[in-house]
């Protein structure tokens, strides 16, 4: 046998015998390692199921091999392409009231008119199954089957959509391409395309949409969509194809992807701390061992490698351990985010996840204890003897690799994880500076300590002070786990906060919270008196009129859209506008360029006020011409000025807003506002509309806001289970960290009692310590989340951000006193036993 095979199995040996008897300081290493490795591994493999999905599925998501959609009746041309290719189905959707006489309920539904047999592949999933089959030929109605439930409905019983009553054939309970919050928006019904005249719903200013569904298996997508997509583009419709659907969605579920991906970094990152933290105390307690084993002729790379073997088989065991629980995680998360995706996910296991995560689990590991390796490799044995340890520096050179290898690996990481490098560069700054600014409170919080050092204190708190900045203090490991956590459970709190104040509805009077839209100029004089006969207040009566652009700085729509060198986005194009005319600005809108100008002046152009994300993406500017088709009629007009316009405001608000004197004779309809102050007026408002005034479409502010609630809850949830990972790690870290700062703190405790000093004494030294990092971490965690948020609440949420007192009033304590009772527990074996027993034992 070489002397190579020998000197391995002798390291392995030492690794076992040395990692044997230090097995409870070593598990909770590899608990950080596990948790980092369950969220990366379960995530990710989520993630690419999900993608896997969307691809496997892409014709039932959509129910048809290829869709031509307008929001207007086709035009001649458009209708020749869709004979041409044969449609197998269409339908015309739109939201419009529905009313149920059993109960005299009212609700917004959308109603879909459906003629043919469509969806052609999925499924058309109803109770009683067969009612998905017959509903057309019976001249019945499929209705959501959640808003039965909340209606108490059954089949068999009607509901009242425009002037035709319809029997409910059976509930709807999912339809292709239909999402849980959607329908909870405006549930959906779907009627035979034949009833829809009747119906009379579909008037002036009505939003509608025309879809027409093709089942075409033999037919070339991609060259169909280069061929016709640009020619119905200039029709106002649009192509999509099964194919450019899937991508769609896989691009909007790459954001979820990202989201769970940083929350995996996260907590991966959190497990790093553990391991250095963990390793650097470890390490510490061996160096006499290591000393010991040099003076017997063990060199520098033998005594190197047996700890770096321990390393390696906790990383390889961890990588295991966490990627078999990562495997078995990813199965909750179809049920977690199942209220967002329109299809049911397929979970598949496959090998990579599991290399994944034994590969990562021993990189990390290896990583980020190679900093504290090191000081078995440069370690004086002399020096460790004679207790010196302290004063062994690793050279500048090995300390400045091992960061910059550390900031290589987080960075390749979010790079991988994010797929952007810019943003995989900003993340790792980010992280660098969370690092450095919780690092330099530490740092400065010791050297004040120095400074100002309290003397005239008595002999427990000045010992519990001194132990901050003791050598082996563990003050800047503490403050960095305890501070990371607090940051991200706080971050999340405010963030939370912030989307829910997004949301608030304040009872005023001058605040509308039932909204009209659709009505009909031949209705705008009974419905005042209806809302006068009432006691109700009409709040806001605004005209509404529709218009497409013709042409932009001499230069047709049609032009543009066929010009690439155009620096607009030319959605804008295809928009059939509404739009008002008023003679001033309201509240929720400000000036930013140009003068409103509230009446058109006589023989001077008419000057429009534009909101600025229009001006921004049609690259407008104060004096550009833009020529309007306004149901036949060309206006000439000019951008007199850009405003800013609040929309998150639950008011009506407008991209274009024109003077007076100009459109008041241009066919239009109405949207008309009102304050109910109880929910039962609101209601009893909303059945004589839908019986006296089919047509009108009814907003209730008061649902409105209950579903987005519902929506923001569902989220939060959902955040806060993803955060799970990140937190129960962090916790696992504090916790790992607090716990082997015991190996240290067993000597001056037993030397403390061999002085005289009493167990009180010593249990108050301690917990004051604690109190001290428990504080300081906790409360710099907090105050960078409220930093952190402040930016969220700028760049992200465009929201004011005022703080909650919680983090303060609860998380703050709460954390300190974790700290403190773990602490606490350290000292137990010091404090029951007898100090030669506990030196016997523990060191």
């Amino acid at each position: 046998m070489s002397k190579s095979n020998l000197n391995f199995k002798w390291l392995l040996k030492m690794a076992w015998r040395d990692g044997k008897a230090s097995l409870t300081r070593l598990m909770l290493f590899m608990a950080s390692i596990i948790l980092g490795i369950a969220a990366v591994v379960s995530i990710q493999l989520f993630s690419d199921n999900l993608k896997d999905n969307i691809k496997k599925q892409s014709k039932s998501l959509m129910g048809a091999d290829f869709i031509i959609d307008s929001k207007q009746k086709p035009s001649e041309k458009v209708q020749k392409i869709i004979d041409s290719l044969g449609a197998n189905a269409f339908e015309v959707n739109f939201v419009s009231m529905a009313a149920f006489p059993k109960n005299e309920g009212t609700k917004l539904v959308k109603v879909r008119a459906l003629e043919g047999a469509f969806p052609f592949y999925g499924s058309l999933t109803t109770v009683p199954e067969n009612a998905g089959k017959n509903y057309q030929e019976l001249g019945g109605a499929l209705v959501d089957a959640t808003l039965l439930l909340q209606y108490d409905l059954n089949p068999g019983d009607s509901i009242k959509l425009g002037n035709v009553t319809f029997s409910i054939i059976g509930a709807l309970k999912s339809i292709p391409g239909s999402t849980a919050i959607s329908s909870s928006v405006a549930p959906q019904v779907l009627i035979p395309f034949r009833f829809l005249e009747q119906t009379n719903l579909l008037q002036l200013g009505s939003r509608k949409e025309y879809q027409y569904f093709f089942k075409n298996t033999t037919i070339d997508l991609e060259a169909l969509d280069k061929k016709i997509d640009p020619i119905l583009d200039a029709e106002n419709a649009d192509l999509d194809t099964h194919t450019s659907t899937s991508r769609n969605l896989g691009r909007r579920y790459d954001n979820v992807g990202k989201f769970l991906n940083l929350v995996a970094f996260i907590a991966l990152l959190l497990g790093c701390i553990g391991i250095a933290s963990s390793v650097h105390i470890y390490i510490k307690e061996k160096l006499k061992n290591v000393a010991v084993l040099k003076c017997l002729g063990a060199s520098r790379k033998q005594s190197f490698l047996i700890y770096l073997i321990q390393i390696i088989a906790i990383g390889f065991i961890g990588g295991i351990i966490g990627a078999l629980i990562g495997i078995s995680l990813q199965f909750a998360f179809p049920y977690i985010l199942q209220e967002f995706l329109p299809f049911s996910v397929d979970v598949s296991i496959s090998f990579q996840p599991i290399l994944m995560g034994i590969i990562l689990g021993v990189l990390m590991s290896v990583l980020f204890a190679l900093l504290p390796l090191l000081g078995t490799w440069y370690v004086s044995p002399l020096e460790v003897l004679r207790g010196q340890e302290e004063n062994q520096q690793k050279p500048k050179k090995a300390r400045i690799l091992v960061f910059l290898a550390i900031l290589l690996f987080i960075f390749l990481f979010s790079f991988w994880m994010l797929k952007s490098a810019i943003n995989g560069l900003v993340f790792t700054l980010g992280i660098f500076v969370t690092f450095a600014i919780m690092a330099g409170v530490a740092s400065l919080f010791i050297k004040l300590i120095k400074k100002f050092f309290p003397t005239s204190w008595g002999f427990t708190s000045r010992q519990s002070l001194l132990n901050l900045f003791r050598p082996n203090n563990q003050t800047m490991v503490l403050v960095l786990a305890i501070g990371l956590g607090t940051f991200l459970i706080s971050t999340l709190y405010f963030t939370k906060d912030i989307l829910l104040a997004k949301t608030s509805l304040e009872n005023k009077k001058t605040d509308a919270n039932i909204i009209l839209m659709d009505v009909q100029s031949s209705q705008e004089k009974q419905l005042v008196q209806n809302f006068e006969s009432k006691g109700l207040e009409v709040i806001d009566n605004i005209p509404i009129i529709t218009m497409r652009m013709e042409s932009i700085r001499g230069k047709t729509a049609n032009e543009i859209r066929q010009d690439t060198t155009v620096n607009m986005r030319k959605w804008m194009l295809n928009r059939e506008f509404r739009v008002t005319y008023r003679s001033e600005l309201t509240e929720t809108e400000e000036l930013l360029e140009g003068e409103f100008i509230g009446k058109v002046t006589a023989e001077k152009p008419v000057l429009i006020s534009i909101a600025d994300n229009l001006a921004e993406d049609g690259n407008l500017k104060i004096g550009d011409d833009v020529v309007f088709n306004i149901q036949g009629v060309l206006m000439e007009t000019k951008v007199g000025s850009i405003r800013k316009v609040d929309w998150s405001s639950m008011q009506v608000n407008f991209m274009i807003l024109f003077p007076t004197g100009v459109l008041e004779k241009a066919p239009q309809f109405n949207v008309m506002t009102t304050y109910a102050p109880t929910e039962e007026s609101s209601a009893a408002l909303q059945r004589d509309l839908v019986k006296n005034f089919p047509n009108v479409t009814i907003l209730d502010l008061r649902q409105v806001f209950t579903i987005v609630e519902d929506i923001l809850d569902k989220i939060s949830w959902i955040i806060n289970f993803m955060a799970f990972f990140s937190i129960l790690t962090g916790f696992i870290v504090l916790i790992g960290s607090v716990r082997n700062s015991k190996y240290q703190r067993i000597k001056e405790s037993v030397l403390l009692r061999t002085l005289g000093a009493k167990s009180k004494q010593i249990l108050k030294i301690t917990a004051l310590e604690y109190v001290y990092l428990g504080l300081l971490g906790s409360l710099t965690g907090i105050l960078l989340s409220l930093f952190g948020s402040q930016l969220l609440a700028i760049f992200i949420f465009k929201e004011p951000f005022i703080p909650s007192g919680i983090p303060f009033l609860v998380f703050l304590p709460a954390i300190t006193i974790l700290v403190v009772v773990i602490g606490l527990s350290n000292l137990k074996s010091v404090l029951q036993s007898p100090p030669l027993e506990v030196l016997r034992k523990e060191v």
